[in-house]
This record gives C-alpha cells, structure tokens and sequence, in this order.
C-alpha cells in the first residue's frame, strides 16, 4: 500500500517538474532569417511565427504546429506501444 503512495507521489512530482519544464521552454524563442523568409521557433518546439516577402503566413504558422502536434501524438503513442514512455519508468518504482 505504502509503495503505491510512494509511485504516486513520485508521478506527481515527475508531473509537477514536467510542467515547470514546459514552462520555461516556451519562454525560450529563436529567429532565423534565410533570403526573404524569417521564421520564429519557441523551445518547446513549436513555430510561433513565419513570414514570408514581409508578409505574416499565421494560416502555415497553424498548419505546421496542428502538424507537429500530430506527429508528436503518434509517436507518444508508438512509444507506449513499445512499451516505454511513462509505461517503462513507473515500472523502475
């Protein structure tokens, strides 16, 4: 019984720094620049702007982060399916 509370806890506190995590990667942002095209890049992955002859292209920023959000689902998944993911940390506690 103890060592389920325990596993909890941990979860919690894994979950808590995953979070914080999160947080301070999305503070993290980088612009590239290449020709006529400039591109804006957060650190948690995720495209916050592009722009394209001075022109803003919000409806490819949205298409590319749907994208990526997709993508990251499926692998997420895949990894469960293998057997790891949370699946294969929990399993050490």
């Amino acid at each position: 019984m103890f060592d389920k509370v325990k596993q909890l806890n941990e979860l919690r506190k894994m979950r808590s720094q995953a979070m914080e995590l999160q947080k301070e990667l999305e503070k993290i942002s980088k612009s590239y620049q290449k020709g006529n095209i400039k591109v804006v890049v957060t650190g948690d992955q995720k495209i916050s702007y592009i722009e394209i002859d001075g022109q803003p292209m919000d409806e490819l920023v949205k298409a590319i982060n749907e994208a990526l959000k997709a993508v990251q689902k499926d692998a997420a998944k895949k990894m469960m399916d293998m057997g790891g993911g949370l699946t294969g940390l929990l399993d050490k506690f």
